[in-house]
Parts: structure tokens; C-alpha cells; sequence
């Protein structure tokens, strides 16, 4: 049997990198997914791949107005979600002394009010016992340089985890993080302006394992963490980081 068949999911930032990957997943074991993103040909092109279990809505999370049409079109559609994956997300790089209001802004903007936001808006649509995952991130627990302020809206995605597993806990909703390490998605070949090859040359010989990490690798956790496989698990923090926070 499939491991969230019949089950409605979301998934903001779903059009590439490691959204897209969980959606495909999520899609692969039976679950409708509404895939949700800013870049609109992108997403209709995932949707269309992923026919007739997904469809595309064009959103920004950072906007209350686009998320709640977003939820509107759920409502009308499905009436209910039961997996939420917040994985929408922005990264700069900023050394301390150079870092600017905008992208303190940009940043906090999205990775932290976007997935607040996601999910408070998200809630009356949420079936008793649905799963909630938030995409962390080893920076949120590490102090590499030049990353302060990313590294800072990681880490309150890690608190949202831990005070929503309190506040949801009278419906059984579940709230993890997953956390991925150096992964090869289209959004950290833009920021360090390296190919495929050229990321596991720089970053592999920093993680045990030897490489950096793929979009399958995380969506991987994310069934996980979607599925009955991990109904005892909630407000913890699972790393697909190949070794490279934890050592």
C-alpha cells in the first residue's frame, strides 16, 4: 500500500530543488498535491508532470493576500489538507559589518512570517492528526561564517517546531523539521555560482559522506515524516546532511 495514499498535501516552494523532489515523492505514494511557489511557469511545469495528482498555485508566502486566495483555492478544491510542507525559503550570503535592511528583510520575510503564516492560515483547513513539516537547516544549528542572518531564521523554525508541537497538540497535528546540509538545488548553484561537480568538489570534502546531498535525499525524510511510518515523532529535527553538522 502506498504510504500517504488519499492524502490532500501542500507544498510551498514545490516547483524545484527540493520541493519539487518531496512532491514528487509525496505524489509517487498517492497523495494529491497543491504545489505552490512564486515562479509560475515553473510550477505549472511540475504540475503538469505530476497530472492528475497535483495542480499548480502561484503564491508568495510572504504575502497574507496571496496566501489567503492560496487557501481559498484549497478549500474549494480539496476542503481539507493533511500534509503541510513549509518549505519555501530564500539564502543570501552576508558577512557580519556588510549585511543590509533588504536582505534582513528579504530573508525574514520569507523564511520566517511566510512560514508562519503558512501554517497559522493553514489551520482550519488541517485535518485532525495531519503532519506539519518545516524545512530547517544544519546552518540552524552551526556557525558557519557569513550566514548569520539565514542562520537565524532557521533557527526559529527549529522554536516554531517546539511551541506549535504544544499548541496543536489537543488535535495530534504533528510539527517536524527537516534539515538538510549542502544539498545541489537550483537555488544553492545560484548563490555560489557552481555546477553540480563543482559543489561536490568544494563542499564533499567537508561531509563524511563525501558529497553534497540531492533533492531526493531530503524528500526522502519528508515521506517519512508525511506518513503514519513517523506518527510517534513531533517536535524534533531530523538532518539529511551526509555527516555534515553532526561531526
Amino acid at each position: 500500500m502506498r504510504r500517504v495514499d488519499g492524502k490532500v498535501a501542500l507544498v510551498t516552494g514545490g516547483g524545484s530543488g527540493i520541493g519539487l523532489a518531496a512532491s514528487r515523492r509525496l505524489a509517487a505514494e498517492g497523495a494529491y498535491v497543491f504545489l505552490v511557489g512564486r515562479r509560475g511557469r515553473e510550477l505549472e511545469t511540475a504540475a503538469e508532470e505530476l497530472a492528475p495528482n497535483a495542480r499548480a498555485v502561484p503564491c508568495d508566502v510572504s504575502k497574507l493576500a496571496d496566501l489567503d486566495h492560496l487557501y481559498a483555492t484549497v478549500k474549494e478544491a480539496k476542503g481539507r489538507i493533511d500534509i503541510l510542507f513549509a518549505n519555501a525559503g530564500v539564502a543570501e550570503n552576508g558577512a557580519l559589518g556588510a549585511i543590509t535592511e533588504e536582505e534582513f528583510d528579504r530573508m525574514f520575510a520569507v523564511n520566517v512570517k511566510g512560514t508562519l503564516f503558512t501554517v497559522q492560515q493553514a489551520l482550519p483547513l488541517l485535518s485532525d492528526r495531519a503532519s506539519i513539516i518545516l524545512t530547517g537547516s544544519v546552518v540552524g544549528s552551526r556557525g558557519f561564517a557569513d550566514r548569520s542572518v539565514y542562520s537565524a531564521t532557521k533557527a526559529a523554525l527549529r522554536s516554531f517546531a517546539r511551541t506549535w508541537t504544544s499548541d496543536l497538540k489537543a488535535r495530534r497535528i504533528r510539527v517536524n523539521v527537516v534539515s538538510p546540509g549542502s544539498t545541489d538545488t537550483p537555488g544553492l548553484r545560484r548563490l555560489t555560482g557552481m555546477d553540480g561537480a563543482q559543489l561536490d568538489e568544494t563542499f564533499g570534502q567537508r561531509i563524511p559522506l563525501g558529497r553534497v546531498g540531492h533533492p531526493e535525499d531530503v524528500a526522502n525524510a519528508v515521506l517519512f515524516l508525511a506518513s503514519d511510518e513517523s506518527s510517534f515523532m513531533t517536535g524534533t529535527e531530523i538532518f539529511v546532511d551526509g555527516g555534515q553538522g553532526q561531526v
